[in-house]
């Protein structure tokens, strides 16, 4: 446990911050996931608009600063060409 003033301080501000990231990498694994499983089961008018919303998720906590921006740009990456993959095939 802390001792000192500011780190008492400093340890409620990770829990708001823990608190608050938490919700935002849930909300982007699970739309990742939405999509993925549209991507698989083959339905190409929800699966874009899945695509999207997870790549704006993505987005959103990059530009925040909860994942790292090229943690985002990779799992963009990786959705679209899934994505592309079954519209090509």
């Amino acid at each position: 446990m802390p001792v000192s003033a500011t780190a008492k301080r400093e340890m409620r501000v990770t829990v708001r911050r823990t608190l608050r990231n938490k919700s935002i990498r849930t909300a982007c694994k699970t739309n990742i996931t939405k999509a993925e499983k549209l991507i698989f089961s083959g339905d190409s008018d929800q699966t874009r608009k899945a695509v999207i919303v997870a790549i704006t998720t993505l987005d959103k906590a990059a530009s925040k600063g909860v994942i790292p921006a090229n943690n985002a740009a990779r799992r963009k990456s990786r959705l679209m060409h899934k994505l592309n993959k079954l519209q090509a095939g």
